[in-house]
């Protein structure tokens, strides 16, 4: 059975997306000098911040979205042997177009 991770509140989801193996030269990278990447896809959101009143903000990234984030955002969690970051949507600084 898969397990599933839903995000609560102002949390996100994020899969981190794969390190560079070549730098720019062409020099292949060995496992322990690749740095992980601060980029990720959004694979879910939580439903949003609570407001005064009860009502929920509404989150500026959507699921799909590819974001940047700084290195030390979120909390890595591995889930079924593969590994997520789950933040808050401040940890987020862009999406990439």
């Amino acid at each position: 059975m898969k397990t599933e991770i839903h995000p609560l509140n102002d949390k996100i989801l994020v899969e981190r997306l794969e390190a560079e193996e070549k730098t720019s030269g062409g020099i292949l990278l060995p496992d322990a000098a690749r740095e992980k990447p601060r980029q990720g896809k959004i694979l879910r959101v939580g439903e949003g911040k609570t407001l005064e009143g009860g009502k929920r903000a509404a989150f500026q990234v959507k699921v799909g979205d590819k974001v940047l984030f700084s290195s030390y955002a979120g909390s890595e969690v591995t889930v079924d042997g593969k590994e997520y970051l789950v933040m808050t949507e401040e940890d987020v600084l862009a999406v990439v177009a």
